[in-house]
């Protein structure tokens, strides 16, 4: 299946069963769950966290290279999208301790891993 280079602006590039409807992502040319061939589907990318870690030490090096400012403390998690599809991401988020199962997130398209932000603000939750 030829697919678009992806940008970190650009829609998750999935793809749809042509028989069965499933959606997988990343793209695939045969459906996982029926075998059938697919095709390109682009996925909104709104979705909720279905679950998460937090990474709180730094990778062995190498490969690893400490980015300039040090290691810091990341999550990642799936993003369950409302086309049924579940997609592990980089969690951008400001609070570590904010990060609840079932928070909305927006997943878009990025160098490596997808990365997925709040669509509402911690403010907003807790009024």
């Amino acid at each position: 299946m030829a697919t678009v280079p992806r940008s970190p602006a650009a829609a998750l590039q999935g793809s749809r069963c042509s028989g069965c409807s499933v959606a997988v992502y990343p793209a695939d040319d045969v459906c996982p769950r029926c075998g059938g061939p697919t095709d390109p589907a682009a996925l909104d990318g709104a979705g909720t966290l279905w679950t998460w870690t937090v990474q709180r030490y730094a990778p062995k090096s190498p490969p690893y290279q400490v980015p300039p400012g040090g290691f810091e403390p990341f999550a990642v998690g799936y993003v369950e999208l409302a086309e049924g599809v579940r997609v592990a991401a980089v969690l951008e988020v400001d609070d570590l301790d904010a990060i609840r199962i079932g928070m909305p997130l927006r997943v878009t398209a990025a160098d490596g891993v997808p990365r997925a932000r709040p669509t509402i603000t911690r403010e907003e939750v807790l009024s």
